[in-house]
């Protein structure tokens, strides 16, 4: 049913290549319904990676031809579709343009340049307003005004009509996937809804702001039915985009019936999850689940902030801190990986607090910490709440998305927030990375300093060091703001495990001597243990580290192990059998790919930061070498 004469043009500019134009798809099957929409109109999809030329895009919409262009506007394109929008009114002043999308809603006057009357915003849920306006389009005169939840000039006035009420059926949304909209397209990430809305508020996300807590449901049926569709297509990733996975009983099937998929048509190979804050252990039940099943190597859990007073600003509750632990606990005992979200700076989180609360959690035994930059989105209470909270903000530089970095609140000045992210550094390149985990802990474990005080030592040494190549990734990082990138995480695992091991060996010695920290035996050793057991990101043999050691005596080594004798005080923080004297850790991992010289480190940055969040797999077994020969695996203190 797509045989009409008047073409439209649906426009997605998503992050990753080959992604399944899901919004696009709910629009066309929606105003398909309407018998006169569907005679009337011809849909054709333009999707290309964000990063692609925009001279590129436009030639391709340009080529098409249509009478409307729907542009889905996200913070990570907007830019790029704001000149995609000049280009269009340029070559194409005829063509209506329909702006959609988290980004442009509610801020006509931004996006649209006054007088423009065929450009339209759309101000929410976009299938009943996108169905009305075709339908309003085929009037000999179209009365926009009878379109709801859409801003428009009418001469110099911009008018906003009343939006509709939420869609509370979402069935009357058709499949997109059973409507064939998506038939010959070559997908290898798909982005699912199983329902929408949040029953939070958090006021830094557009989630509960915009579905005023409902959250509606399509029918399991349905859902089952596209989730095959997925499978049996090829799709090779897919994220669940619902913002609670784990929220719904119906969710542990759902996610039974992916695994199952899988194992009978090798599809999808990988998921990721938004996963329910409060549902520890049906999510716990639902990431075994994955595990198992081959399509997931972590858990995420997100916590956002371990400040209280920053809880109560934001409007949000954590599960209890003691949940925590247990549940840390319960996933090291099922050797699953997991990594805690947090973000900075949120309003009512100070620096200190901020340290504490990664304190507290490394502590716990989190497995890895990761930091966002805390960015100011349009239409959620906090981008109102603006001059209350004090926020400031700062653009990033680059020519497609449009992100706003909070760099200060009223608990945090530019200083305070850049202190901020080089200790982020340090928690990515030592907690993280694992560089200095036997160190940092001996130290907490004595008294000397706690983990808080020691990352906070290491940023501040880091700072000093610009002729250090790691140290000056850093503080680019910091004066650029490039940690809004995800991949910037992922270079930091590239460097500190791959290119420049070395460095950090001569980094993290020097850090030590100045503090003092390798005075005793102990110490020394927990240092050297950190040489030998900091993981490889890639597989790639195993390099004896270059600095001088003594607790510890390489006696031989394969391609990815190496077998130790070590001292007492090395065999004790190891926490090996009693009796043990010679050990061996090995490097396989799992899941690890060899290093692709041939790609560009922003595409082995993008796996590097997949492969912090599932340290398990890539951090070294350790084991006892008996004289006998037998070998007994333990777990590393």
């Amino acid at each position: 049913m797509n045989t009409g004469t008047t073409r439209v043009t649906f426009v997605e500019l998503p992050l990753y290549p080959n992604t399944l134009p899901l919004a696009s798809g709910y629009l066309q099957a929606y105003a398909q319904q309407d018998p006169a929409v569907a005679a009337a109109y011809r849909f054709t999809i333009v999707s290309q990676p964000a990063r692609t030329p925009v001279e590129d895009v436009l030639a391709a919409l340009l080529a098409e031809d249509s009478a409307v262009y729907a542009l889905s506007c996200y913070l990570w394109n907007m830019r790029a579709m704001k000149r995609l929008l000049d280009g269009l009114l340029e070559r194409r002043p005829d063509a209506y343009v329909v702006l959609g999308g988290p980004q442009v809603m509610n801020h006509a006057a931004t996006y649209v340049p006054s007088g423009r009357e065929r450009v339209v915003v759309c101000n929410g849920e976009g299938e009943q307003t996108f169905s009305a306006f075709l339908a309003a389009l085929l009037a000999e005169k179209p009365d926009f005004t009878a379109v709801p939840g859409i801003s428009f000039y009418d001469g110099d006035t911009l008018r906003t009509t009343e939006a509709p009420a939420r869609l509370r059926d979402l069935d009357e949304i058709p499949s997109p996937f059973a409507a064939g909209v998506f038939d010959g397209g070559d997908y290898t990430f798909a982005v699912v809804e199983t329902n929408r809305g949040c029953p939070f508020k958090c006021s830094y996300c557009y989630w509960g702001a915009a579905t005023n807590d409902k959250v509606y449901r399509w029918d399991q049926d349905r859902v089952l039915d596209d989730l095959t569709w997925i499978s049996e297509h090829g799709v090779e990733s897919v994220f669940l985009a619902d913002a609670n996975w784990g929220a719904l009983p119906r969710d542990v099937e759902l996610t039974r019936h992916l695994v199952a998929c899988k194992q009978r048509n090798g599809y999808p190979m990988m998921i990721s999850m938004q996963a329910a804050k409060n549902r520890p252990d049906r999510v716990t039940e639902i990431t075994e689940i994955l595990v198992d099943g081959g399509l997931l190597a972590s858990q995420p859990v997100s916590l956002q902030t371990m400040s209280g007073e920053t809880l109560e600003i934001v409007q949000r509750a954590n599960i209890r801190e003691s949940t925590y632990v247990t549940l840390q606990a319960k996933l090291k005992e099922k050797r699953i990986s997991s990594y805690t979200e947090l973000i900075w700076p949120l309003p009512g989180e100070t620096l200190g607090s901020f340290r504490d609360g990664v304190d507290r959690l490394c502590r716990s035994g989190a497995d890895a910490i990761v930091t966002y930059p805390q960015l100011l989105l349009h239409n959620t209470p906090m981008h109102a709440q603006q001059e209350v909270l004090g926020i400031r903000t700062v653009r990033v530089d680059d020519a497609v998305a449009e992100a706003d970095v909070v760099v200060g609140t009223r608990w945090v000045d530019r200083a305070d927030y850049d202190s901020g992210v080089w200790f982020t550094y340090a928690v990515i390149s030592l907690y993280n990375a694992r560089a200095a985990q036997f160190t940092a802990r001996e130290l907490d474990r004595d008294g000397t300093c706690s983990y808080g005080e020691f990352l906070t030592a290491a940023a501040e040494f880091f700072r000093g060091r610009g002729d250090d190549p790691v140290c000056a990734f850093f503080a680019d990082s910091v004066s650029g703001l490039r940690n809004y990138d995800i991949n910037n995480t992922g270079k930091v695992l590239h460097y500190v495990l791959h290119s420049h091991r070395a460095e950090l060996d001569r980094l993290l010695r020097d850090f030590l001597r100045e503090h003092g920290w390798l005075d005793t035996a102990r110490r020394q050793a927990a240092f050297e243990l950190d040489l030998l057991a900091r993981p490889y990101v890639y597989r790639e043999p195993f390099v004896p580290p270059s600095l001088p050691l003594r607790h510890l005596e390489i006696t031989s080594a394969s391609r990815y192990a190496v077998e130790l004798e070590a001292s007492a005080e090395a065999l004790d923080l190891l926490g090996a059998p009693a009796g043990a004297g010679r050990v061996r850790a090995d490097h396989t991992g799992r899941r690890k790919m060899p290093y692709p010289r041939h790609r560009s480190l922003d595409h082995n940055a993008a796996y590097c930061q997949a492969m912090m969040n599932r340290l398990r797999d890539i951090m070294p077994s350790w084991s006892v070498l008996a004289p006998d020969g037998r070998v007994e695996v333990f777990d590393a203190a």
